[in-house]
């Protein structure tokens, strides 16, 4: 049966409690929820799970009033270890946790159906990952820091692929796009030049956005099988000729 938890507030207000919520599960000698055990929090909150000393720790599901939920693993009251994240929006986190935040490796399902594959780092996409775009079924894989692309990475589309370096989302330098055919195209990504500074500035900042400029193209050659020369066998000359006849006489 579910019981009321309360623990007494600060010594200057002396003779009340604070409402913990309810709890229904095993405790240890010390009267703290210890093992499994289901608790409704005073928000409507509800966590049914593993408690170790009074703290949510092993594996455990809590869903929130909104409907959000967390089923996975704890360690003294945080997302701790592999858990999965339903959210609110309807995206999900599947993968590891590091006190509360998304750390390791996960995928994450985005509510537009987007999806990232990779390393996370104090709840930011970071690392080697993959980010598919499911609108124009594009395909991002390479470094990222701190949730935006930068380093080498690799853009590809469904008829061309990208290959370069990329800096706040965009790519920036030398690069080449490789077409399905195999022809390669060889340039750089370069911001340009944004005028003399002597116009009026716009109420409106835009950040400047890359500029592919093209400056050779690979030259396409076909496969060919090579052509194998056989060897042309001589002529045998008279004195061989005249010893197999003798050969073949006495035979």
């Amino acid at each position: 049966m579910a019981d009321p938890d309360t623990e007494d507030e600060d010594e200057e207000e002396e003779g009340k409690l604070i409402f913990l919520g309810e709890y229904d599960g095993e405790r240890n000698e010390a009267g703290e929820r210890h093992g499994h055990g289901k608790a409704l929090l005073p928000n409507g909150d509800v966590y049914e799970g593993q408690y170790k000393n009074g703290k949510r720790h092993g594996q455990g599901t809590y869903t929130f009033k909104n409907g959000t939920r967390y089923i996975g693993q704890y360690k003294e009251n945080k997302k701790h270890g592999q858990g999965t994240f339903f959210y609110a929006d309807g995206s999900k986190y599947e993968g590891e946790w590091v006190d509360d935040e998304r750390h390791g490796y996960g995928v994450y399902h985005y509510r537009n159906n987007d999806t990232y594959s990779g390393e996370w780092f104090a709840g930011h996409r970071h690392g080697e990952g993959v980010y598919f775009y499911a609108e124009t079924g594009t395909k991002f894989s390479g470094t990222w820091k701190n949730g935006h692309q930068l380093g080498p990475g690799e853009l590809i589309h469904q008829n061309h692929k990208f290959l370069g370096n990329f800096v706040q989302n965009n790519p920036m330098g030398p690069g080449k796009f490789v077409f399905e055919n195999g022809c390669e195209q060889h340039g750089e990504y370069a911001i340009e030049n944004l005028g003399t500074g002597e116009e009026e500035v716009e109420e409106i900042y835009k950040s400047p956005v890359p500029v592919w400029k093209a400056k050779k193209i690979t030259p396409l050659t076909l496969w060919k099988p090579p052509v194998l020369e056989l060897p042309i066998p001589s002529k045998p000359s008279p004195t061989e000729t005249s010893a197999e006849q003798d050969a073949s006489d006495e035979g």
